[in-house]
């Protein structure tokens, strides 16, 4: 039997559910995005987490992958956009970070007073699994995934204003069901900054 390896018929296969269709993918392209990832981000950690976020969202979006465009730049895109997510990230913690140290007004957060961030943010966590399965796709994607507004309601056909909505319920939901209102800074600190 002939090992296929045209992305167009990978592709086409992988439209249909093939999981054969997406380890080949993955044996064809997760070393190059690896070596993609670990030249920027510096971590063999990172990189590979990496690889793993660009062939989940391969596997999420399987059914409306495009055979005619060149998949190679639809993974290395996702790819790119992740690391950017990342820099903007780490840039926004030293940012916290300095400010926190330098006594602006973030600093009367004291760090170290008792408060566990681990498990607060593991309790935010647990919350947002509770969340109706629609809005917590629309909130990971904002808040995980880094997506912008046009970007989510693109990808999922709906309006700017409904992702708005959703996102803002979601926000409520969670501050509404965290057990100590003190976290509600930590809540948003952990979501758009980390």
């Amino acid at each position: 039997m002939k090992i296929v390896t045209d992305d167009k018929e990978l592709v086409e296969r992988l439209q249909k559910g093939d999981i054969e269709a997406f380890d080949l993918i993955y044996l064809k392209y997760s070393k190059q995005l690896y070596a993609f990832g670990l030249k920027y981000l510096r971590s063999a950690a990172e990189a590979e987490e990496l690889v793993q976020s660009v062939f989940l969202k391969v596997w999420e979006n399987y059914r409306i992958l495009e055979k005619e465009s060149s998949f190679k730049s639809y993974l290395f895109t996702i790819a790119y956009n992740s690391i950017c997510n990342i820099f903007r990230k780490n840039s926004y913690r030293q940012k916290f970070i300095t400010d926190t140290i330098a006594g602006n007004p973030l600093s009367s957060f004291e760090i170290g007073e008792g408060i566990d961030y681990k498990s607060v943010l593991d309790q935010v966590q647990i919350i947002i699994t509770k969340l109706p399965e629609r809005q917590k796709i629309i909130f990971m994607k904002s808040r995980e995934e880094g997506k912008s507004t046009k970007e989510i309601a693109a990808e999922l056909g709906l309006s700017p204003g409904t992702i708005d909505n959703y996102i803002s319920e979601s926000l409520k939901f969670i501050r509404s069901h965290l057990r100590n209102e003190d976290f509600a800074f930590l809540l948003l600190f952990s979501f758009f900054f980390t």
